[in-house]
């Protein structure tokens, strides 16, 4: 990490808990922008758009706009325009992210009779009941195609770890014998649009996130230097179980000042 020029930064879990900053968070990224590097926050959440991000972020004191964040729909977005353009999808999401959807046909899942070219599963919640899943399975058994933004099983919030739509994603997969195409992280293409993004390459970005797999590691597979925090969704048990080892690991997101300054100095 001797010239970090830009840092990706997941959201959930790293700064925040149910939208609440966790300790000294705000002041570690007031200070890493300070610094200098880029940043860019990279989340696959789904329930909201770049611009409620930005908007929930900023009153609680970060300095963000909907500029600096790059969500999973987004990027799904930007890859059904190049690998599936004009497809009609079946969304099975909870929240409004169509406002990120931009240039995708939505239809609804639980409305539309005939089968969709694509079922686009994002994130989990009520909108996942029986009715939603078994019409998109049958979608599926018809022939239309199926995106996912990406494969979480859980989330962390006030109230403890919340399942998401990874399990139910497997499930589909399995029962229809499909394989999905993932557009968020863990896809090497999510990493390397950030990276595009911000016009550095992966040998000067670091990466910092709470999920050792689908932050951590598949960043460092596209060439990105890991940092896992242990905070949000961390469990010892996952990163001893871990296809891999992070880079670095440290306490919080409050610590990544201190580990810049430290690497630039060696």
């Amino acid at each position: 990490m001797e010239s970090v020029r830009a840092v990706l930064i997941d959201i959930d879990g790293v700064l925040t808990v149910s939208w609440r900053p966790l300790p000294g968070a705000v002041e570690a990224l007031r200070e890493v922008r300070e610094a200098g590097p880029a940043v860019l926050l990279v989340t696959n959440t789904t329930s909201r758009t770049r611009s409620s991000i930005a908007g929930t972020l900023a009153d609680a004191g970060f300095p963000v706009s909907a500029d600096d964040i790059l969500t999973a729909p987004a990027a799904t977005a930007a890859y059904l325009a190049e690998h599936r353009p004009g497809a009609r999808c079946a969304l099975l999401n909870s929240g409004d992210i169509e406002e990120d959807l931009d240039g995708v046909t939505v239809v609804d899942m639980t409305e539309t009779d005939a089968v969709p070219d694509v079922v686009l599963v994002g994130g989990a919640g009520p909108g996942f009941g029986y009715e939603a899943l078994d019409r998109a399975f049958g979608h599926l058994q018809r022939g239309a195609g199926l995106v996912a933004m990406h494969r979480n099983l859980y989330w962390r919030t006030a109230e403890g770890l919340r399942l998401d739509s990874g399990a139910f994603l497997a499930g589909l997969e399995r029962a229809a014998r499909v394989e999905a195409e993932i557009t968020g992280k863990p896809a090497r293409a999510f990493f390397e649009a950030a990276l595009s993004r911000l016009g550095v390459g992966a040998d000067e970005a670091v990466m910092v996130g709470d999920d050792v797999e689908s932050d951590v590691l598949a960043a460092q597979r596209a060439g990105v230097t890991g940092v896992l925090v242990r905070t949000g969704k961390f469990q010892p048990e996952a990163l001893e179980a871990a296809d891999g080892t992070p880079d670095h690991v440290i306490d919080s997101f409050a610590d990544l000042p201190a580990l810049l300054r430290e690497s630039a100095q060696q």
